[in-house]
């Protein structure tokens, strides 16, 4: 099925507007858990209903009003929300050309694809190829619905992707995180702790592969599902497990020992287990010592005999006087 536009507009380049239609560029895979009613396991939904009646209201009798007092609206249709400023819901504005570096990750938020609309290719493909040569992402705003965002238009091999920004208000501010310092002295980091971090990076470096990494707790949780289906466990609540005290953590941490012991994880060394034809031999050459020490023990054992007769002696000789 062909993938279906979210919004059509241009974007404003200068005095060039390209033709475009948004598309979602990520598709969710969430688990889908139904809420039920643990009494009958019924399912359990939600009506759209007259808070001032008690009725059900249908989906075309619902419109969008902003309340400016207590219990006192401004009815916005639609064509209002678009009248209010016909260019910004319509445009992807361009404001400025940035390096990528300088937008810090907290920014991002939401990627899209942008294609190029009817009559827009060759105006599409010079901005790709401007943005790829000049090494900058594009800094715009754009309303999508009823919001406006700032976003970013990045060169990504073939496309052009509009990943939407957080403005700088939304971003919260971590002065009161309380955060180790930055210079490694001050936070109590060694050179020898800080090179075998750096070792340990090393061994685990590799190429980026996403195909890789996958939700392993769905799949988990999907299994648990499949086994209880097959136990005819389908209405069966678990008793949740009591909850286990977390040990308490020492203050002292041995880094440089547990940075060994993953440097030794990594590198597969360490102590190798015994075979079983080892332990067979283990086995026979232990009783070995044992006999000699029995051997070492025989004339010890001889001598307090023999030290003892004469005792007996001497006991018959105070009998006989």
């Amino acid at each position: 099925m062909a993938a279906r536009a979210l919004w059509k507009g241009a974007i404003s380049f200068g005095l060039v507007h390209i033709p475009v239609d948004l598309y979602t560029a990520v598709q969710e895979h969430d688990l889908d858990l139904s809420m039920l009613d643990r009494r009958d396991f019924s399912p359990v939904g939600y009506k759209r209903y007259n808070k001032k009646n008690g009725k059900d209201v249908d989906w075309d009798d619902i419109v969008k009003g902003y309340e400016y007092e207590d219990g006192e609206y401004v009815v916005l249709s639609d064509e209002d929300l678009k009248r209010a400023n016909v260019e910004a819901t319509g445009t992807i504005d361009i404001q400025a050309f940035v390096d990528a570096a300088d937008v810090p990750l907290t920014y991002y938020e939401h990627p899209y694809y942008l294609a190029p609309s009817k009559g827009g290719a060759k105006v599409y493909a010079l901005l790709r190829e401007t943005l790829r040569r000049a090494g900058k992402i594009g800094i715009a705003t754009v309303v999508i619905r009823t919001k406006q965002h700032l976003c970013a238009l990045v060169c990504m091999d073939d496309k052009i992707v509009l990943n939407t920004l957080r403005f700088e208000t939304e971003i919260r501010d971590s002065e009161d995180l309380k955060l180790p310092p930055v210079s490694l002295k001050s936070a109590g980091i060694s050179d020898k702790e800080m090179k075998m971090a750096l070792s340990l990076v090393e061994g685990m470096a590799e190429e980026w592969n996403p195909s890789q990494y996958h939700d392993t707790y769905k799949e988990d949780v999907m299994a648990l599902i499949k086994k209880k289906i097959k136990a005819g466990q389908t209405k069966t609540l678990t008793a949740p497990e009591p909850e286990r005290k977390a040990p308490r953590s020492s203050n002292v941490v041995d880094l440089v020992a547990l940075l060994q012991d993953s440097l030794g994880k990594r590198s597969g060394k360490g102590a190798t287990k015994a075979t079983p034809a080892q332990d067979e031999e283990a086995e026979e050459e232990a009783p070995a010592p044992r006999k000699r020490a029995a051997a070492k023990t025989a004339p010890a054992r001889a001598k307090t005999a023999a030290a003892r007769k004469p005792a007996a002696k001497s006991s018959t000789a105070r009998k006989a006087a």
